[in-house]
């Protein structure tokens, strides 16, 4: 079976998001075709958010899939750990999709 090339834009607003942290969110990303293999791409926004609190770093994923679009949005003390959530979400988000599908 063929490596799903899923497409994963990342944006990262007002700010330069080095190497490794865009290497990180891929990896992460990518993750999701294992529950869901028909995934057609993946947008990401990284924005700092200017707040008192240090859990200021937002990571919002769009996840493009045949019909719909599924989003997340979180926000945490470094992008890794805000990208974390929001893929857990997006993957509990999936399996409801998916669970949708198989029960029509």
């Amino acid at each position: 079976m063929e490596e799903n090339s899923m497409n994963i834009k990342i944006h990262s607003i007002h700010f330069d998001a080095d190497v490794k942290l865009e290497n990180f969110i891929q990896t992460r990303v990518k993750k999701l075709v294992q529950v869901y293999d028909d995934i057609i791409g993946a947008e990401v926004f990284l924005r700092l958010v200017k707040s008192q609190k240090l859990d200021n770093k937002v990571t919002e994923i769009k996840v493009d899939i045949p019909g719909s679009d599924l989003f997340a949005k979180k926000q945490a003390k470094t992008f890794e750990e805000s990208t974390d959530v929001a893929v857990d979400a997006l993957r509990r988000q999936l399996q409801k999709h998916k669970e949708k599908q198989r029960g029509v």
